[in-house]
C-alpha cells in the first residue's frame, strides 16, 4: 500500500460517481463493510443485471461474497483478483480494487474522447482534409484486393468439394492391404532396430571407458601407496648429519647467550662513559664560568684600589701596614704556585682536581689565562704608578695579590 494508490483510488471513485465520500484514512485499519460496498457497486457498474448476494454478516457469507465477486470479474472482465488481500480489507485490498476501477475509469475516458471527436467531426464536416487520409486509403485498397483473391480461391475449392468428398469416402471405405501394411511395419521395425543398435554401441563404449577409468584409478592408488611407504621410511630414518647439526645448534645457542651478555655490558659501559663525559664537560664549564667571574671581580677590585691609592692620606697608612701585608703576600704567592701546579697536572691528565676547602677552590680553579691577564694588569699598574712613590707601589701589588675576601676585609679595617 502506498499513498499514491490511495489517492488514485479515491480520485477514480469520485470520477466514476460513487455516492459515498471515501477518505484516505478509511483503509488504515481493516474495514470489510466499506470494501464489500465498493465491490458490489463496481460490479453493478460493470454489469447492472448481475445477482450477487450482499450479505456479509457472518464469516461464511463474507467468504462466499469475495469468491463470487472474484469469479465474476475473472469470467466477465478477465481481471484476476487476490481473494486473501480483498478479505483483509485494508490497504492491500486497495491494490485489488484499483484493478477494477482503472478499467472502468479508462472506459469512461475513452467514451468521452469519442464523443468529443464526434462533436468535432460534426462541427468540421465541411473542413475535410484529404491529405491526412492517404495512408488509410492505401491500406483499404490492399485489404480489398486480398479479400477478393481469398474469396476467389475459396470459391474454387468449394466447387471441387463434391469430387473430393467422393474420393475421401472411397479411400476410407477401402480395406487395407496386408502386403503394404507389412512393408510399412518392416520399415518401422528396421528403423527401431537401428536405433537400438546405436544405443547398444554407445553402452558398450561407456563400459569400455568405465573399465579404462577403473584401471587408471587402480594405478593411481598403487602409486599413492608406494609414495606413502617411501615417506614413512624417510621419516623413520635419521640423517647422518643430524648429530652434528644438533651440536652446532647448541653451540650457537651458547654463543648467542654470550653475545647478548657482552652486548648488554657494552651498552651499559657506553652509557656510563657518556655520563662521565657529560659530568666532566659540566664541571669544565662551571670552572670556566667561575674563573671568568673571578677575573671580573679582581679587575673591579684593582680599579677600586687604584682609585683609593690616589688619596694622600692613604699613603701613610699603607707604609704602616707593609709588614702585615708582606705576610699575606707570601701566603698568596704560595697558594698561586700550588694552584698552577695542580692545573698543569690536570690539563696533562685531562682531569680536573679540586680541594675540599671553600675559599681555596676558587683560587685553585684559576687557570693560566687568568694569571696572564693579572700579569698584564700588574704591568699596566706599574707603568701608571711610576710617577708616584715607591712606597705606594708595594701596597698596591700586595693588595692585588691578596685575592681572598678575608685579607681584603682586614685591609679595609686597616684603612
Amino acid at each position: 500500500m502506498s499513498f499514491r494508490d490511495l489517492r488514485n483510488f479515491t480520485e477514480m471513485m469520485r470520477a466514476l460517481g460513487y455516492p459515498r465520500l471515501i477518505s484516505m484514512e478509511n483503509f488504515h485499519t481493516p474495514n470489510f463493510m466499506l470494501v464489500s460496498e465498493v465491490l458490489l457497486w463496481l460490479v453493478k457498474r460493470y454489469e447492472p443485471q448481475t445477482d450477487i448476494p450482499p450479505d456479509v454478516e457472518t464469516e461464511q457469507d463474507r467468504v462466499f461474497f469475495i469468491k463470487a465477486v472474484a469469479q465474476f470479474m475473472a469470467t466477465k472482465a478477465h481481471i484476476k483478483l487476490n481473494t486473501k488481500k480483498l478479505y483483509q480489507a485494508d490497504g492491500y485490498a486497495v491494490k485489488e480494487l484499483l484493478k477494477i476501477t482503472s478499467v472502468l475509469y479508462g472506459a469512461m475516458n475513452t467514451t468521452g474522447v469519442e464523443r468529443a471527436d464526434l462533436s468535432e467531426e460534426d462541427s468540421s464536416k465541411f473542413k475535410f482534409d484529404l491529405g491526412s487520409k492517404i495512408a488509410d486509403l492505401k491500406a483499404a485498397r490492399q485489404l480489398a484486393s486480398e479479400i477478393t483473391s481469398k474469396g476467389a480461391s475459396l470459391y474454387d475449392l468449394l466447387g471441387k468439394e463434391v469430387e473430393l468428398r467422393e474420393a475421401r469416402t472411397e479411400s476410407i471405405a477401402r480395406p487395407l492391404e496386408i502386403n503394404e501394411a507389412e512393408k510399412v511395419m518392416k520399415i518401422a521395425i528396421d528403423c527401431v532396430l537401428e536405433q537400438v543398435q546405436k544405443t547398444k554401441d554407445m553402452l558398450n563404449n561407456v563400459a569400455l571407458d568405465e573399465a579404462n577409468l577403473e584401471a587408471k584409478i587402480e594405478k593411481r592408488k598403487l602409486e599413492l601407496e608406494r609414495s606413502q611407504k617411501r615417506l614413512q621410511t624417510l621419516q623413520s630414518v635419521r640423517p647422518a648429519f643430524m648429530d652434528e647439526y644438533e651440536k652446532i645448534e647448541e653451540q650457537l645457542q651458547k654463543q648467542y647467550s654470550i653475545y647478548l651478555e657482552k652486548f648488554r655490558n657494552l651498552t651499559y659501559m657506553e652509557q656510563l662513559l657518556d655520563d662521565h663525559r657529560r659530568t666532566e664537560q659540566e664541571m669544565f664549564e662551571e670552572t670556566a664560568n667561575m674563573l671568568r667571574l673571578m677575573q671580573h671581580r679582581l679587575k673591579e677590585e684593582e680599579q677600586h684600589l687604584l682609585k683609593s691609592g690616589n688619596n694622600d692620606d692613604s699613603n701613610i697608612e699603607i707604609q704602616e701596614d707593609v709588614g702585615s701585608d708582606s705576610e699575606v703576600e707570601d701566603r698568596q704567592i704560595m697558594k698561586q704556585r700550588t694552584t698552577t701546579e695542580t692545573l698543569l697536572q690536570g690539563r696533562a691528565g685531562a682531569r680536573i682536581v679540586g680541594t675540599m676547602q671553600g675559599g681555596d677552590t676558587e683560587e685553585d680553579e684559576d687557570s693560566g689565562d687568568s694569571e696572564i691577564d693579572l700579569d698584564e694588569d700588574e704591568e699596566e699598574e706599574e707603568d701608571d704608578d711610576m710617577e708616584d712613590d715607591s712606597v705606594e707601589i708595594a701596597p698596591s701589588k700586595s693588595r692585588h695579590r691578596a685575592r681572598k675576601p678575608e685579607p681584603l676585609e682586614e685591609s679595609d679595617n686597616d684603612f
